[in-house]
């Protein structure tokens, strides 16, 4: 039997290949932290079920979390065979895993106390989280299309 072949795979560089490892390394956090929500959801007289507010941007913060991790694994296989300078390279390969940390830690830190009824100013990290991962995921767009790889 003939091995398979190697050409059209997305080999990857080495800052990708490793920054792939310590995000996959990451993956158990965001289980945990679904744990927790869930352990805050059912236990008796939680705080958290008493306020609707941070059970929503709590929820929103752990699926943030969760899918833009994965969109960072993804991106990381594309990243590198973008037609784009160094610069803008490092830029795609860093912006969506920021963002996976901007956004839910503005959703989670914005309401931290128990009885918070509005989000306090570190909401706007994610407005900072979202637009980091919109222009890194338009650049690395725009640097695939430029690019000539078959």
């Amino acid at each position: 039997m003939k091995a398979p072949s190697q050409s059209g795979t997305l080999a990857m560089r080495p800052a990708s290949r490793h920054l792939a490892g310590v995000l996959l390394l990451l993956i158990p956090t965001i289980v945990y932290g679904g744990y927790a929500l869930l352990d805050a959801l059912i236990q008796p007289g939680s705080a958290y079920m008493s306020n609707p507010l941070r059970q929503n941007l709590w929820r929103a913060g752990h699926a943030h979390a969760g899918v833009l991790l994965i969109l960072s694994l993804v991106i990381l296989m594309y990243v590198d065979h973008a037609q784009l300078n160094p610069g803008l390279t490092r830029f795609v390969r860093l912006s969506v895993p920021a963002g996976a940390i901007l956004l839910p830690l503005a959703m989670f830190l914005s309401v931290a106390a128990p009885d918070a009824t509005a989000p306090n100013a570190l909401i706007y990290l994610a407005y900072l989280g979202a637009i980091v991962v919109a222009l890194g995921t338009f650049i690395l767009g725009v640097g695939l299309l430029r690019s000539r790889q078959p």
